[in-house]
């Protein structure tokens, strides 16, 4: 069964520090894209940042800077770091997977998301 986990949400005030953590099972790391949105109270879903196959990282403009994305391919889990935290990173962060399988010299792409951790930044 293929499942991503999240982990490491909470509440912190303005300025700290929080890890979340996504451990996959089902499918491997090596196989697959990974990237971390979220989404906000009447807002639309984001793309917060994206590590690739190749370990090429994306952040978004409210992530740069201040995010860091990184995978543990022994652990199959994918981290975002985020440090000095704004009231307006409060969210629901989702975790989510490309999976790249090849089959008679074709490509097909899986996607699979976690079910959310919330983040809270108080000011």
């Amino acid at each position: 069964e293929v499942q991503l986990v999240e982990s490491g949400g909470g509440s912190v005030q303005a300025g700290g520090s929080l890890r979340l953590s996504c451990t996959a099972s089902g499918f491997s790391l090596d196989d697959s894209d990974m990237g971390w949105y979220r989404q906000a109270p009447g807002n639309e879903c984001e793309l917060v940042s994206s590590i690739s196959i190749d370990g090429k990282t994306y952040y978004g403009d409210s992530a740069k800077g201040r995010f860091t994305i990184a995978q543990d391919h022994a652990k199959n889990t994918v981290y975002l770091r985020m440090n000095s935290l704004k009231p307006e990173d409060t969210a629901i962060y989702y975790c989510a997977a490309r999976q790249y399988v090849w089959g008679c010299g074709l490509r097909s792409a899986y996607d699979y998301w976690g079910q959310g951790t919330q983040v809270t930044v108080s000011s």
